[in-house]
């Protein structure tokens, strides 16, 4: 529970609290011991003890209209909606949710070490890595893209890679009632676009990677704003695992020097000395020979950076090692073997930089006919379509099979010829997703050709005309025609 006079300090102490409104006139007679048992910003989701929260472009006063039948009392916003009960306004309305969730739910972060991973790519990979070797002396909850837990044992599908403020400090007060020691979560540059973990600070920031990505009409309007929002983790983690080998190094270098920081990566002592397929050799803080399932020098460094992570909340050794050795991430690099002997590789890899990385990897494993199946998403990222196509001209070889990919309110085809029109060689479309893999598998003879399935991983679903159209998920379709 949380009094209105605590609302209203908390927002002060802000300077985000302007005054209470009440239909369009100051209101000043209002109870400060008021009290809230609950807070939402889900209009469907309220009753007479609600605190609610107007957030939203698409927000409608009908929203507000439908809550107060129910006994709304109060609300939160950017403006008064002048529909008869008061309205506590303020400046910026995913601060003051982020704050207020923060005393409403007791300051969970408190009870936890908080462990946050950005990046481009492998945020999921890392996170997976982290949960892994933290199992073994702790009890860690894990939120990622691919899946949440906050009991070690119930796992579930996420909504968003960095949950909205609301709902990530009631999953940390679930985290801590279930007696979890750790939390460890992707932060996505979103998350910090729209104030999700606005006045949080975590023990250890880890900056995997950067390339241009998610940038669009309704994400980031420019690499730069993209890169600036990733780089708020840095200014909001005790401690810091960076990426030697990442792009704009020295800049993120230069920001974290007079804080704790470790460096791994090609040119740093925390490197990879010798890799092969499933175990490679380490230098410096993490000395000494892992075994790994994901192959790849990538997930190799994945591994790496969660390890220098973890060292810093309190694991051994000896804890990274068994960690890194029994990880595995539902579609990341998932392999089956055909009849003919031919490997399929399912990865979840979807934007040019990650796609680029699994084809080389998969390449150097097999020598004979490799087949990729990519598409792009619609309504986002649209500066993917054209990495894509510059990506693939790199690789003259390989049969490329351009499918749906969460097209949303797009035509499929409509984005694979947007991909093709930065092709200078040919590649086939085939819209259906299903029916593409199917084509592809059936291309393969020999044990040395490849199935490369990208884009979706272990995602069940289809997104069309924003709606997720249950499907039945690339590793499923595989098997049926292998």
């Amino acid at each position: 529970m949380i009094q209105l006079d605590t609302v209203l300090s908390i927002l002060k102490h802000d300077h985000n609290f302007r005054e209470i409104l009440h239909n369009g006139g100051y209101h000043y007679s209002w109870h400060k011991e008021e009290v809230f048992n609950q807070i939402s910003y889900d209009s469907r989701k309220v009753d007479r003890e609600t605190l609610f929260f107007v957030k939203g472009a698409q927000f409608k006063p009908a929203f507000l209209e439908a809550a107060i039948a129910t006994g709304l009392r109060f609300y939160v916003a950017e403006k008064d909606y002048e529909v008869g009960i008061p309205a506590i306004i303020v400046n910026d309305i995913k601060q003051a949710m982020s704050l207020i969730a923060m005393e409403f739910y007791g300051h969970p972060q408190n009870k936890l070490k908080l462990l946050a991973l950005t990046g481009t790519k492998g945020k999921t990979t890392a996170a997976y890595f982290a949960y892994s070797i933290l199992q073994q002396s702790y009890k860690p909850a894990m939120l990622s893209t691919m899946n949440t837990t906050l009991d070690g044992q119930t796992f579930f599908k996420s909504t968003l890679t960095t949950p909205e403020s609301i709902d990530l400090f009631a999953m940390m007060a679930e985290a801590v009632a279930n007696g979890r020691t750790h939390l460890i979560m992707e932060v996505s540059s979103q998350a910090y676009l729209v104030k999700r973990v606005y006045g949080l600070t975590f023990d250890v920031g880890v900056f995997l990677n950067i390339s241009p990505d998610h940038i669009g009409p309704i994400e980031h309007p420019s690499f730069e704003d993209y890169f600036y929002h990733k780089r708020l983790l840095m200014e909001h983690s005790r401690a810091v695992i960076l990426n030697s080998g990442m792009d704009h190094f020295q800049l993120v270098k230069n920001q974290v020097a007079m804080m704790p920081h470790d460096i791994y990566g090609s040119h740093s002592d925390n490197s990879i000395l010798h890799s092969q397929a499933f175990h490679f050799e380490a230098g410096g803080l993490l000395a000494g020979h892992y075994d790994i399932q994901l192959i790849g020098l990538f997930n190799q460094e994945n591994a790496i950076a969660a390890g220098l992570a973890c060292l810093r909340l309190g694991a051994s050794l000896a804890d990274i090692q068994a960690g890194i050795a029994t990880t595995s991430v539902p579609g990341r690099m998932e392999v089956l073997t055909q009849t003919n002997g031919a490997k399929v590789f399912v990865d979840y890899a979807h934007n040019g930089d990650s796609v680029g990385k699994l084809i080389d990897v998969v390449l150097a494993h097999q020598t004979g006919r490799s087949i990729l199946i990519l598409g792009a998403t619609g309504n986002k990222g649209e500066s993917r379509r054209k990495d894509f196509g510059l990506l693939l001209n790199r690789y003259p070889d390989l049969h490329v099979i351009l499918t749906a990919d969460d097209p949303n309110r797009e035509d499929p085809v409509s984005i694979a010829e947007e991909i093709q029109s930065y092709m200078e060689r040919p590649s086939q479309i085939i819209a259906d997703r299903e029916t593409a893999i199917k084509t592809a598998l059936s291309m393969t003879k020999t044990a040395q050709d490849a199935v490369i399935i990208a884009g979706k991983g272990a995602d069940q679903y289809q997104i069309i005309n924003d709606t997720k159209i249950p499907y039945a998920g690339d590793l499923t379709i595989a098997k049926r025609y292998l």
